[in-house]
């Protein structure tokens, strides 16, 4: 009888150390495949201080459709620069933020009348950052999610023109927690702006 309760209580004990040492390769292995929670990674977004992206910028308005790739440089809300790589029409031009203050440079074109046509590029909401301050002043901003990505929404003035609205949509990719993709919907249907972030470096 001695030696069955004996035997019972090894196994037991056995049995108790296999749990915890699995227990622990469990703990092991869940924080190194850890992941920022949903919350996190939206966090993480709007925190951001600088970074450099290349786009695919498709606009369509009621006349036509138009597609470019620009090259970002935002250093801060005051300091950042868009350069056009194609159309090869355009390429080379460079909009620059110094403050308040805009300046459109390529040697070769008439700025002017590049300005005229091409109004949709040199606007503030091809900017990640411009994004990033509509979230935070839109006291209705929100995000969901599914098993791959997060969307966020926020509603913001089109072109600084308070009149004018527009509803952006800012697509997250939950494994690089980067963003992938910004639809800009204008609220009295005039514009329509689809952007794709082929490669994003935040720091």
């Amino acid at each position: 009888m001695k030696k069955k309760t004996f035997f019972l209580i090894a196994i037991i004990i056995f049995l108790i150390i296999l749990i915890l040492i699995f227990s622990i390769n469990m703990s092991k292995k869940s924080k190194i495949g850890h992941t920022n929670n949903s919350q996190e990674i939206v966090e993480n977004i709007l925190n951001i201080s600088s970074y450099n992206a290349t786009i695919n910028v498709k606009v369509i308005s009621n006349k036509n459709e138009n597609n470019y790739i620009i090259k970002q440089e935002f250093k801060s809300k005051d300091s950042n620069l868009q350069e056009v790589i194609e159309p090869s029409n355009i390429a080379g031009t460079k909009i620059i933020r110094e403050g308040n203050k805009l300046t459109l440079e390529n040697s070769r074109l008439n700025l002017s009348s590049m300005i005229e046509n091409y109004q949709s590029i040199s606007s503030n909401n091809l900017d990640l950052s411009s994004f990033i301050e509509d979230y935070k002043k839109d006291s209705k901003a929100d995000y969901e999610e599914n098993e791959n990505e997060i969307k966020m929404y926020a509603v913001g003035n089109a072109n600084n023109n308070s009149d004018s609205k527009c509803k952006k949509t800012l697509y997250i990719d939950k494994k690089t927690e980067l963003p992938t993709q910004l639809e800009i919907e204008w609220t009295n249907k005039s514009n329509e702006v689809y952007i794709l972030y082929n490669e994003v470096e935040i720091k």
